[in-house]
């Protein structure tokens, strides 16, 4: 099986969240493939039973606007009964851009690994990266 890491990172401090993903879904003894966003194709990541997706806080608190955003648009209509992880950083507020893109995900009827995602404030420390690879293994499993 191969799971993939589909992320937007502006700063580096996702793409980090995401390789750390990769590695745990490695160490699950599956194979991870890790995309940029706009390298990824929607109907073709919902062919698959298991993915992730990562996006930091932007702006009040919401998905990246110009990628991101359209392609969530794109794969809701598509995610039901898909295992999925959500992470990514922030930098100000509580997390609320996750929380709220985990109950959109839920009501499309996605079964979210961490309900309300991993998140990281700013660049992830050696306890989120921890999180990202224990969450990526289970995700795999």
């Amino acid at each position: 099986m191969s799971v993939s890491v589909v992320y937007w990172s502006g700063t580096g401090n996702t793409r980090a969240m995401a390789e750390a993903v990769a590695e745990g879904i490695k160490e699950a003894g599956e194979e991870a493939v890790v995309l940029e966003v706009g390298g990824a194709d929607a109907k073709s990541l919902a062919s698959e039973d298991a993915f992730a997706l990562g996006c930091p806080s932007m702006g009040a608190e919401q998905l990246e606007e110009t990628e991101m955003e359209p392609f969530v648009e794109t794969l809701e209509p598509l995610v039901a009964g898909k295992k999925i992880l959500l992470f990514g950083s922030y930098g100000w507020g509580d997390g609320e851009w996750m929380r709220d893109w985990s109950q959109r995900m839920e009501n499309a009827g996605a079964v979210l690994i961490r309900d309300e995602g991993v998140i990281a404030n700013e660049a992830p420390d050696d306890e989120a990266l921890q999180e990202c690879r224990a969450a990526g293994k289970d995700l795999a499993s």
